[in-house]
């Protein structure tokens, strides 16, 4: 009785938050039914961050490519790194979106870093002031999977009005994160091994994490076949390692803030943690900094 209990009040919390969707004409997470639903919607516009030549194949009607290595640069030496405040400006012109649109980003979910793409992407376009900004729960991946339409019919959008208002706010750099040791919740969004420093990525200096962090993977966020897990499990994740004061001031970081944007996502637009940033930098810039803390062998 009691799993069956469990089980109704996850499903719930899932039908409330699509209906929220369909309601609000908003929700950060939206489902294959619902976008199937307001294709036509004038004010949609649908963004597939895939690779050209995965979407000249087939891709959903009416949407747009914009591939994700536009969104997230080499800059400086550093990977998944924010375009120039002009090239950000241009590429959502050119994508068509307008003050009053809803935009929803569509990208792959057959592995974590497909996944974390298009969470990155919309908080890229979160720092850039816009705020309606979905995810297509599953992708592209489980849209196909469901036989839902697909075209290989292109859209050119129209010129989008919409004016960068850049969002410091969700925005973490190296000093930030130095002076919010041991005041601040800085959440380490890797896989225990790097965290505890038996692993690393070869572009990242040092092994370890930031001191004061707290492991929390991206790769929990999900299900097996690319979902966002239930929000109650959700929420208990990170009940359970930040603690249930929403008002705190929390950093995500990874090695190159793409992973970390999965927890920042779920935290700030679907549990309602009112002061989350990430470290676009992440590992790759802080362990490139000699003279910074690093922690090993750790879990503290």
């Amino acid at each position: 009785m009691r799993k069956l209990k469990n089980f109704l009040g996850s499903w719930l919390l899932v039908v409330l938050f699509f209906a929220f969707a369909q309601a609000n004409d908003y929700s950060p997470v939206v489902s294959t039914d619902w976008l199937e639903k307001n294709l036509n919607n004038p004010n949609l516009v649908i963004i597939d961050i895939r690779k050209a030549e995965d979407y000249k194949a087939n891709h959903i009607p009416n949407s747009i490519n914009v591939v994700y290595s536009a969104w997230a640069i080499e800059k400086a030496g550093r990977k998944n790194e924010l375009p120039e405040n002009d090239d950000l400006q241009d590429l959502i012109t050119n994508a068509g979106i307008n003050d009053n649109s809803l935009v929803v980003i569509v990208g792959l979910s057959d592995n974590l870093t497909e996944l974390v793409n298009m969470t990155r992407v919309a908080w890229t376009l979160n720092y850039s002031g816009f705020e309606k900004v979905s995810v297509l729960d599953g992708g592209f991946t489980k849209w196909s999977k469901e036989g839902k339409t697909v075209t290989t019919e292109t859209k050119k959008p129209k010129a989008g009005n919409f004016k960068i208002k850049i969002n410091q706010k969700i925005y973490a750099d190296k000093n930030l994160v130095k002076n919010a040791i041991g005041k601040s919740v800085i959440v380490d969004t890797r896989m225990p091994e790097y965290f505890f420093g038996v692993a690393k990525l070869d572009f990242v200096a040092r092994a370890g994490h930031i001191e004061s962090a707290v492991n929390l993977p991206s790769g929990w966020i999900y299900t097996k076949d690319g979902n966002f897990k239930m929000l109650d499990e959700l929420e208990a994740m990170a009940k359970g390692v930040l603690g249930s004061d929403k008002e705190k001031e929390i950093i995500t970081y990874c090695d190159t803030g793409r992973l970390a944007s999965g927890w920042w996502f779920v935290l700030s637009k679907m549990l309602g943690y009112k002061n989350v940033k990430m470290y676009d930098g992440s590992a790759q810039d802080w362990a490139g900094d000699a003279t910074l803390p690093m922690v090993k062998y750790s879990w503290k």
